[in-house]
């Protein structure tokens, strides 16, 4: 009764606080009222988790004690049921006044926009060949400045917090576009692989504890370029049937095998000369696609045919408000494929959290990551550490190296993913690898205008362009035109029952697989 009650005057002071005009002395968007707002809708939220599980025990002590009481007997509490929630799980926010928070939020799209965005959209229809000769070295430096702490800014997360509720899944909000950095979640997991030539040394390795020990070097220094540091932007949500290719010249003379490998001592300038010449070069491949919108799944396959290896994964990116910080789960699992030692090894990946979402937000990595190796008994375990809430280091990471049937552990590892790592191994050696100091080989892309519309650097240039510029209504309004035209063809599709079809990955299981895999020719 007394939640309900409460409930009630949250209500009446969100709807009191939304009817003050636009200007004047004291407006609907005072920082004092929106962090009012915000912060009476998360106590709500907290009260009704806690007296949910009250009645829970409650309701397990009482099954204990009598067997008797049935659980429509316990009164629940729904949560708030504001009008604000519903609205933005649909998607759709009234725009705010560009003058006070200087970005226009999605809204409902005119008929005509629709019967444009209808098209039928045939580009998926057929594979197209991505030739190697077309692809040129990227120049883009995908610098992101830190997000400061802009009032306008400030004002238009704080009106989105007001409205979440704990734990509500983020998928489905449309977020402000000032947070987004210039690039496609497919290409940041083409930035995963910018050190490919620690990628082919797995294969390099000798034995079956070489090569799993080569795979958690290359796995813990694959974060910190994808990444980009600690910087707290988020990638472009990609729409279905996005895809992005591009591919790398390695030189064959930096592949080494395991231990031997000097990655670590090599300096930039050595990186930058690194020989194009492609008979000198191992040639790896990429091509990433997105092949769901509900739930958001990206898909992607990289593979060297000379060094006979290929990775073929699945992530499902999955989004929770936590309070004053956002979650990200990375639902799924890649395979790596060395089929000259027909092996698998079956990996995980960490979950990343936004903190301060109201100061100067930074992203860190959390949770355990396995991989697994079942033909060879090898396995890891990579440990991600959150910051504690007092003291201790950000971005830690530990790891461990063990050999199952003997129950030997091989190889330990600790540091920061975006700094230095030490490697101690079983027979008292160590080595480290300073992550800032590793040559970042640089991809190889097919200019814009020789791109597919639905390739991801053609697909979002004009909003990329817009935030380089710095005109967030502009990128806000390409952003939408894009979002909308998505929305259209989902419905369309929806009317004629035709599911999407992906064109470069196949579900199998409760996985995709890519079509043309390695192993398969």
């Amino acid at each position: 009764q007394i939640m309900s009650q409460a409930e009630g005057q949250q209500k009446n002071l969100v709807q009191a606080i939304e009817a003050l005009p636009n200007s004047g002395p004291l407006t609907a968007l005072d920082q004092d009222l929106l962090l009012l707002k915000a912060t009476s809708a998360a106590t709500l939220s907290c009260l009704g988790e806690c007296l949910s599980l009250l009645q829970q025990s409650m309701h397990q002590v009482g099954q204990q004690h009598t067997r008797t009481l049935s659980s429509e007997g316990i009164l629940g509490w729904p949560g708030p049921k504001s009008h604000s929630t519903e609205q933005l799980k649909n998607g759709a926010l009234s725009s705010l006044s560009s003058a006070s928070a200087n970005i226009t939020w999605a809204i409902v799209p005119s008929a005509a926009q629709d019967a444009q965005a209808l098209q039928p959209n045939t580009e998926h229809s057929a594979s197209e060949l991505i030739l190697a000769e077309d692809e040129m070295t990227d120049t883009e430096d995908n610098e992101e400045e830190d997000l400061g702490v802009m009032d306008d800014q400030r004002s238009v997360i704080l009106h989105l917090i007001s409205q979440l509720k704990l734990g509500m899944d983020l998928t489905r909000v449309v977020l402000p576009t000032f947070i987004l950095e210039k690039r496609s979640l497919l290409e940041m997991y083409a930035n995963f692989m910018a050190h490919p030539d620690l990628f082919l040394s797995i294969a390099a390795g000798a034995t079956p504890e070489e090569r799993i020990i080569c795979f958690v070097e290359y796995y813990l220094t694959a974060f910190h370029e994808g990444r980009k540091g600690a910087v707290a932007k988020k990638p472009y949500n990609p729409i279905i049937g996005e895809t992005f290719h591009c591919s790398w010249d390695v030189p064959k003379d930096k592949v080494k095998a395991f231990r031997t490998n000097g990655a670590s001592t090599v300096s930039k300038d050595s990186a930058k000369e690194l020989g194009q010449d492609q008979s000198t070069c191992y040639k790896l491949r990429f091509v990433a696609e997105q092949v769901s919108h509900h739930p958001p799944v990206s898909c992607f396959y990289c593979e060297c045919k000379e060094k006979k290896m290929c990775v073929n994964a699945h992530v499902w990116t999955k989004s929770k408000f936590m309070g004053m910080s956002i979650g990200v789960s990375m639902v799924g699992e890649g395979v790596l494929h060395l089929l000259e030692h027909e092996e698998e090894y079956v990996f995980t990946l960490p979950s990343a959290y936004a903190r301060s979402i109201l100061t100067i937000p930074w992203v860190e990595l959390g949770g355990k990551v396995n991989i697994n190796c079942a033909r060879t008994g090898y396995s890891a375990t990579v440990t991600f550490h959150t910051k504690p809430f007092y003291g201790g280091k950000v971005h830690r990471v530990t790891a461990e190296v063990k050999h199952n049937p003997t129950n030997t552990i091989v190889c330990k590892a600790q540091g920061e993913w975006n700094g230095t790592l030490e490697f101690t191994y079983s027979n008292g050696d160590t080595k480290v690898i300073d992550t800032t100091k590793l040559p970042v080989i640089r991809k190889k892309i097919r200019p814009i205008a020789n791109q597919g519309p639905l390739e991801s650097r053609h697909l979002w240039q004009h909003v990329t362009n817009s935030l380089k510029e710095g005109n967030i209504d502009a990128a806000t309004e390409h952003k939408h035109r894009l979002e909308e035209r998505q929305r259209a063809e989902e419905r369309q599709r929806a009317t004629l029952t035709t599911p999407w079809k992906p064109k470069y990955f196949a579900k199998e299981g409760d996985g995709w697989l890519y079509m043309n895999p390695l192993w398969k020719t």
